[in-house]
C-alpha cells in the first residue's frame, strides 16, 4: 500500500508557523482588496460622455426600475399569503 504524502509543509518551530500565518494574512489581505476594488467597479454609475449616452442610461436605468417593481407585483400576487397580504389560495 503507498501512502500519499501530506499537501502541508510540516512546521517544526512556532517562528515557522508565526511566519507562514502573516503570509497568509497579507495574501489574504490582498485579496480582500482586489474584491473590494471589483465590488465597487461593479456598482459606480457610469459616466455619460454625450447626450445620447445619458439618454440611454436613463432608459437602461427605467427599465430595470420598471422590471424590478413588476417581479415584485408578481411576487406578491403568488406568495403574498407568507407575509399576510392575502389568503393562501388552495
Amino acid at each position: 500500500m503507498l501512502m500519499s504524502q501530506p499537501t502541508t509543509t510540516p512546521y517544526k518551530t512556532i517562528e515557522e508557523i508565526q511566519l507562514r500565518k502573516s503570509e497568509l494574512n497579507a495574501e489574504i489581505q490582498k485579496s480582500s482588496q482586489q474584491i473590494g476594488d471589483l465590488w465597487h467597479e461593479l456598482f459606480l454609475p457610469k459616466k455619460a460622455s454625450s447626450k445620447g449616452e445619458f439618454i440611454a442610461n436613463i432608459i437602461s436605468n427605467s427599465i430595470t426600475a420598471i422590471d424590478a417593481f413588476l417581479l415584485v407585483k408578481k411576487l406578491i400576487n403568488n406568495y403574498g399569503w407568507l407575509i399576510g397580504k392575502k389568503k393562501h389560495k388552495r
